[in-house]
């Protein structure tokens, strides 16, 4: 990739590490020999798993209980190490829980790399969810990002084998594969340092990889821009050194596409707020996944031709930094979109919706059944949802629906905040069309009423997900870093989009 002339970053670094691994992952109806470390769930009551060689006394003095969650490695002889594992109470399971017992095995089995887990009997999940859910969670719980440690201490899986899911396994554990691949992605892009992925670098990275995932990708640079009149990228990149960026990416299934899908991302770098500045804690450090809406998109299309998708689906991500300088956007000044449409720009930290309007804009162009945005874009959504549940705000009822279903399906919770229009007067100007920012309260919403200016008579749903960008610790299938968050989602609801 090019880089930029003020940075001193080798040309062999690799933004996403985790595309280079690809590891073995397998369903079988008995346990095979190439795991290193197999595990086997353990219920809170009942027979426990012979395998184990211990009762449920010697366990409960080791501090296991069976409860869900938890993870124990068992000392043995030889070459083979056995887990158990947390299953909770009773026999019925549930995709979250197979999810969630997936990733404490694998933390817990953290030095071994060759890997089985013995699904518990009657777990009552179809075979290829309970399959899929498995992988996930194995793969995505040990995640991390290496590119830029000399010695890295983790070890990523290379073979991973779903023992006893069902009807369906083998499909739903390469299914898996294709989402925790997708989601690995995300996380790098998201992780990285924005000294070491720019805009710019951002758009190289997209041009490269998208062919062969099945992808055109076509980006525009700051001329183009200028001459497409996307005033809102534009106003919010001209305090930066480094140019924006509009990547724009196509999948085109084969056969008659049953649907046309838009999907809108927030491609923010690094956000300092602008003139607005940021104060400097915690958050503001976290701001280089500002861009991590558009990172969740992206991702989700590389994985759409593995997983048979057959809506076309365009991809528009509006990428630059945000920074205060002598030439940056003041509070006062007036913008225009992509559309024709002026704002007044009353605080240059809310920028995220003012890129996002020409991405929609262009979007809208091109009549698309329905379009779909991904951003980080309000604390207000935090605020109200905590870090484990984004939001979704849309004006079109069975496409939010179908939003929901798909969250639920991938365990990245959300939930339906409410397209409020009394609130519509707070992003009223004196000078202009629209304000980007509405009163005190009611933050999420607001921001999402000035987005639905730039979609009116087409089916549109908002996810805001600042909140669920990043994890602090490792929890679950989500260790500490960028989660990811977003990218199976919509992976799930392209891949199961139904039309009006």
């Amino acid at each position: 990739m090019a880089h930029s002339p003020n940075k001193l970053i080798p040309e062999s670094y690799d933004p996403a590490p985790s595309l280079q691994l690809d590891p073995t992952v397998s369903a079988a109806t008995t346990l095979g020999g190439a795991a290193t470390a197999v595990g086997y769930y353990v219920s809170t009551e009942g027979d426990v798993p012979t395998e184990l060689g211990l009762g449920r006394d010697a366990l409960a003095a080791a501090g296991f209980t069976g409860a869900a969650g938890q993870a124990l490695l068992l000392p043995r002889e030889g070459t083979t190490a056995v887990l158990a594992v947390g299953a909770g109470s009773g026999a019925a399971r549930t995709v979250d829980e197979l999810r969630d017992g997936a990733a404490a095995f694998a933390a817990a089995a953290a030095r071994h790399v060759n890997l089985a887990l013995v699904l518990p009997d009657g777990h009552g999940v179809d075979g290829a969810l309970a399959a899929q859910a498995s992988v996930e969670g194995a793969l995505l719980a040990r995640y991390r990002f290496n590119a830029l440690k000399n010695k890295p201490t983790s070890l990523a899986v290379e073979s991973l084998e779903i023992v006893g899911a069902g009807v369906g396994a083998e499909s739903g554990a390469a299914r898996g594969k294709v989402l925790a691949r997708s989601a690995a992605l995300a996380r790098d892009l998201a992780n990285n340092p924005p000294g070491h992925l720019t805009a710019t670098e951002y758009a190289d990275f997209a041009a490269e990889q998208g062919p062969g995932f099945g992808l055109s990708v076509e980006t525009y640079g700051l001329a183009a821009l200028i001459e497409m009149g996307c005033g809102g990228l534009l106003g919010v990149n001209v305090g930066s050194f480094e140019e924006p960026r509009l990547i724009v990416l196509r999948y085109v299934p084969d056969g008659e596409p049953t649907a046309n899908l838009a999907l809108v991302g927030k491609g923010i770098m690094y956000d300092s707020g602008g003139i607005s500045l940021k104060p400097s804690d915690p958050m503001h450090l976290a701001m280089k996944m500002d861009m991590a809406g558009s990172a969740a998109v992206l991702a989700a299309m590389t994985g759409l031709r593995d997983l048979g998708a057959t809506a076309a689906v365009s991809a528009w991500l509006v990428c630059t930094d945000n920074m205060p300088s002598g030439t940056a956007t003041k509070l006062g000044d007036v913008l225009k979109a992509r559309n024709g449409t002026t704002v007044e720009v009353k605080n240059t930290d809310a920028e995220g919706r003012l890129v996002m309007m020409d991405a929609l804009s262009l979007a809208m162009e091109e009549s698309p059944d329905a379009i779909v945005d991904a951003a980080t874009l309000t604390g207000a959504a935090m605020a109200a949802l905590g870090t484990l549940v984004g939001a979704v705000i849309g004006n079109d009822q069975p496409l939010v629906e179908q939003i929901k279903t798909a969250g639920g399906v991938s365990g990245e919770s959300i939930w339906q905040l409410p397209l409020e229009t009394r609130y519509r007067k707070q992003l009223d100007s004196d000078i202009a069309d629209i304000s980007n920012m509405g009163g005190p309260t009611a933050g999420a919403i607001t921001a999402a009423l000035f987005l639905s200016e730039f979609v009116k008579g087409t089916p549109w749903a908002h996810l805001d997900i600042a909140g669920t960008m990043k994890s602090d610790s490792d929890e679950s299938w989500r260790p500490s870093g960028a989660t990811g968050y977003g990218t199976r989602l919509l992976s799930e609801f392209i891949v199961n989009y139904a039309k009006p």
